[in-house]
C-alpha cells in the first residue's frame, strides 16, 4: 500500500532519529518468521510461480464441467506495523535531544525559514516531569533563540513558580520553531512540517504531564480542532501521557481576568504530579 509523501517523510525522520540513537532493527508486533523457514517458503513460492508460468505441451483433452467455487470477499489488508516508542534512559536524553537538533540543522523545510533570525528548539530539563508547549516564537524568542523569554515568558515563569517549580525543572517548546511573520498563527503546512520534531522531543523527554498553551498547541497535539473552552477543565491522553489545555500567556496578558481560570488548569497538572502550590510571600 503506497504511503502519502507526508507520512513517508514523517516515518523517514522517525527512523533516522532512532538510528542516531543506535537503534537499527524494527519488528512487527506479530511473531516473526524464523530465519531457517524463510528459504523454504521462498522456494515454495518460486516453484509455484515457475510451474504456473510454463506453457502446457500435453495433448488437449475435453474438460469435464466443474462446479464454480463460491467467491469469498478478499481478506482485509494487514495494518501497517506500529513502531512502539523506545524508552530513552534518563542519562541519554540530553544527547538524544541534541541529535534531534542536529537533524533539524539550518532548517529550510517550510516558508518560515527565510524570515527567521534564530531557530528556537526548546529549553529546560531533558528529564522534566512537566512540559509546556506553545504556538511559536515571538520577536524576543526569535532574537535570543529561546522559547518564552518576552513578556509572555515572564508570566509563564510566574505560573511555573506558583506551581512550586523552577523554569529549569520543566521543559518548554513550541509547535513551530521559527517565528511566523508579525506573530501570526502558523499555517498548516508550517506546523505539519515542524511538529514531527516536537513529537520526537516529547518521546525523548517522556513527561508525565504536558500543558498545551493555547488553541494552536492543543489542535496539533491532540490532532483535532475544537474550541478552547471545550478542551479545558479535563485531562486528555496523548503521547502515552496526560495532556491539559489552558490559555496562552499572551492571551492572559490581554485579558488578565482569565488568570484564575488558567490557575485552575495548572492545579489539575499539579494534582497529577503531586505538587503543592508555593506559599505566598508575606
Amino acid at each position: 500500500m503506497a504511503l502519502d509523501p507526508q507520512l513517508q517523510g514523517t516515518l523517514a525522520a522517525h527512523i533516522r532519529y532512532f538510528r542516531d540513537l543506535g537503534v537499527f532493527d524494527f519488528y512487527r508486533r506479530s511473531e516473526p518468521i524464523p530465519a531457517e523457514e524463510s528459504p523454504l517458503i521462498l522456494q515454495s513460492v518460486t516453484a509455484t510461480a515457475t510451474e504456473s508460468s510454463l506453457p502446457s505441451f500435453s495433448e488437449s483433452k475435453p474438460e469435464m464441467p466443474r462446479a464454480v467455487p463460491a467467491v469469498r470477499p478478499p481478506a482485509p489488508s494487514p495494518a501497517l506495523p506500529i513502531l512502539a516508542p523506545v524508552p530513552i534512559a534518563p542519562e541519554l536524553r540530553a544527547a538524544a535531544l541534541q541529535a534531534i537538533r542536529d537533524e533539524i540543522g539550518d532548517c529550510q523545510r517550510c516558508p518560515l525559514a527565510p524570515t527567521r533570525n534564530k531557530l528556537v528548539f526548546g529549553d529546560g530539563d531533558p528529564n522534566a516531569r512537566l512540559m509546556f508547549v506553545g504556538e511559536g516564537p515571538g520577536a524576543d524568542e526569535d532574537a535570543q533563540g529561546l522559547p518564552f523569554v518576552g513578556r509572555g515568558g515572564q508570566l509563564l515563569n510566574n505560573m511555573i513558580n506558583a506551581m512550586g517549580l523552577k523554569r529549569e525543572e520543566v521543559y518548554i517548546a513550541n509547535i513551530v520553531k521559527c517565528r511566523p511573520p508579525k506573530n501570526r498563527v502558523p499555517e498548516p503546512i508550517e506546523a505539519n512540517t515542524c511538529k514531527p520534531f516536537l513529537f520526537q522531543q516529547i518521546e525523548v523527554i517522556q513527561p508525565e504531564v504536558i500543558v498545551a498553551l493555547g488553541s494552536t498547541a492543543a489542535t496539533y497535539l491532540l490532532g483535532a480542532k475544537a474550541s478552547l473552552s471545550s478542551l479545558r477543565g479535563r485531562i486528555h491522553h496523548a503521547f502515552n501521557t496526560k495532556l491539559i489545555v489552558t490559555y496562552h500567556p499572551a492571551f492572559l496578558l490581554r485579558d488578565p481576568t482569565q488568570k484564575k481560570e488558567a490557575w485552575k488548569d495548572l492545579q489539575m497538572a499539579m494534582a497529577e504530579l503531586g505538587l503543592k502550590a508555593k506559599p505566598a510571600n508575606p
